[in-house]
């Protein structure tokens, strides 16, 4: 039976410290195009968006932001990166994290936060991925 798109393959992941705290690793060897996690949550309203102080809201849209700060979200450990081996896909108002490429055994998952999270939180205080780590030496 062929696998959809958008269903995660239930790879072996897990959370251990990266450049930038703690991040997401691949335990097992990952395919490119692989649909490696979904961002899970509760939905929350637009004014909630506005109040919150959680730091794990992805927006799928004006209207529909997903809080992803329970501990059953094990996609809120993807770190940014300006060099990510992983894309975001949004599918029916649900995230999904690809393979941009083939992912190794014990390399970090990232994926591009993207402009506005960029100039709002990453930019001010610079970014730690490994990139701009290894440019900064």
């Amino acid at each position: 039976m062929a696998r959809k798109k958008y269903e995660p393959w239930g790879f072996k992941l897990k959370v251990k410290r990266s450049s930038a705290g703690l991040g997401l690793f691949a335990d097992e060897p990952i395919p490119k195009g692989a649909c490696i996690i979904e961002y899970i949550g509760r939905v929350i309203s637009e004014a909630e968006q506005y109040t919150s102080n959680s730091k794990y809201l992805f927006e799928i849209n004006t209207k529909i932001t997903i809080d992803g700060a329970t501990r059953a979200n094990t996609a809120r450990y993807i770190n940014h990166s300006c060099r990510p081996n992983a894309e975001v896909e949004l599918y029916r108002q649900r995230v999904f994290i690809l393979a941009r490429r083939q992912i190794k055994p014990d390399e970090e998952i990232t994926y591009d936060y993207g402009k506005e999270y960029w100039d709002e939180h990453i930019g001010p205080k610079g970014c730690r991925c490994l990139k701009c780590q290894e440019k900064k030496k």
